[in-house]
């Protein structure tokens, strides 16, 4: 086993989810990636905790939407064939994330394309029955990472041992000295009314984070970090953007997303590139179509786009929002939490003709924070 596994497995159970002796941690994962689990396994064994370990295959998960969406269809008095995309939240599941302490996923699997040829429609209608289990997972210690295999390698243009080098080296970053450095703009975030973020021509949008909390993520929840993220004031939303950086959704890349926002709410919608994606995201349920979350990208050892969101929204120079669920720690007790079955980051290139202002003042320009050297 590679030496820089089991580096991985200990910051995971070390730095991100803190496990303990006596600990239910759940480990879910892809085949693709079972050194990691293995190692997990041996570490979670070092501290005295108990594993379950779940196999997460894409092509199983394929398989199950695809039959069931199928097994939904009923005929029209018109003759023609409806799917009722029905699905029932897996009560079992749902326990197994009641009775657990820590939840540990990683991503790895072999074909990113796997469900690909998945209805959009069908997908929302999943995570719409699957939305309870997430939320009780995502109320336990948890951590995302990311296993290196062949697959994702090909989707970044990387070959195999450089993405295991690029992967790793972004996982064993030195997370103290990157805490200190996002802090300085949590710092001016916390106790912020207004954010405002202008890039190129088409993006100019405003929102209130006032009452909100602003995290700095350090490797903990998601591995690599290297972001500060809050999350907007529900109906505060107004302006329109373009994420210019494309992102890969259900196996497929979506390019030039173009987004107009209205008291906070989606009014229209555009991509270059495989609109129908978005279509099933926006329909998912009212909220998917409101912000839950605005990131500010921070990690500049992520130099490359990845199409890979756990590292690309972490990249420098960039500004990502995710239309859908808030993080319940971001939102102040005065303001409403928006709940969707989905959270789907979009991100904006922040390097050149740029600024995000707060309450007026300019704090980053061209992708240069007002506390480092070069801010002009």
């Amino acid at each position: 086993m590679d030496p820089r596994i089991r580096e991985h497995a200990e910051i995971v159970a070390d730095h991100s989810t803190g496990i303990e002796a006596g600990e239910n941690v759940v480990i879910a994962m892809p085949k693709e990636a079972e050194e990691l689990a293995v190692a997990l396994h041996e570490v979670v064994g070092d501290r005295g905790a108990n594993p379950v370990y779940l196999n997460n295959s894409e092509r199983a998960s394929r398989a199950f939407l695809r039959a069931r969406a199928d097994d939904s269809e009923t005929e029209t008095a018109d003759g023609e064939r409806e799917d009722e995309r029905a699905f029932e939240t897996p009560s079992h599941q749902l326990a197994l994330y009641e009775e657990s302490d820590v939840v540990v996923v990683a991503r790895g699997g072999a074909n990113v394309s796997e469900q690909s040829d998945v209805a959009p429609a069908t997908t929302a209608a999943y995570r719409r029955a699957m939305q309870p289990v997430l939320k009780e997972r995502l109320s336990k210690r948890w951590c995302l990472t990311q296993f290196p295999t062949s697959g994702h390698a090909q989707l970044a243009g990387m070959s195999t041992e450089a993405y295991e080098n690029f992967v790793w080296d972004a996982v064993g970053l030195d997370w103290d000295a990157q805490r200190e450095h996002q802090a300085e703009m949590v710092e001016i975030l916390d106790g912020a009314d207004e954010v405002r973020i202008r890039s190129g021509e088409e993006t100019d949008v405003t929102m209130s984070i006032a009452g909100n909390t602003t995290l700095n993520d350090y490797g903990e929840k998601n591995l690599p970090g290297g972001e500060v993220f809050t999350a907007p004031v529900k109906h505060s939303v107004e302006g329109e953007v373009h994420f210019d950086m494309p992102l890969y959704r259900q196996g497929r890349e979506i390019e030039g997303v173009r987004v107009r926002f209205e008291e906070g709410r989606v009014e229209s919608y555009s991509a270059e590139r495989n609109e129908d994606v978005l279509d099933g995201v926006f329909d998912t349920d009212d909220g998917a179509r409101y912000l839950g979350e605005l990131g500010i990208g921070m990690n500049r050892n992520i130099d490359q786009f990845t199409y890979n969101m756990l590292f690309d929204e972490k990249m420098g120079d960039t500004v990502h929002m995710a239309v859908g669920a808030a993080y319940e720690e971001c939102v102040g007790e005065e303001n409403e939490a928006n709940e969707s079955a989905e959270h789907v980051d979009m991100i904006v290139d922040m390097a050149e003709d740029s600024v995000i202002e707060v309450d007026g003042e300019v704090v980053q320009r061209d992708g240069t924070f007002v506390f480092e050297d070069g801010f002009e």
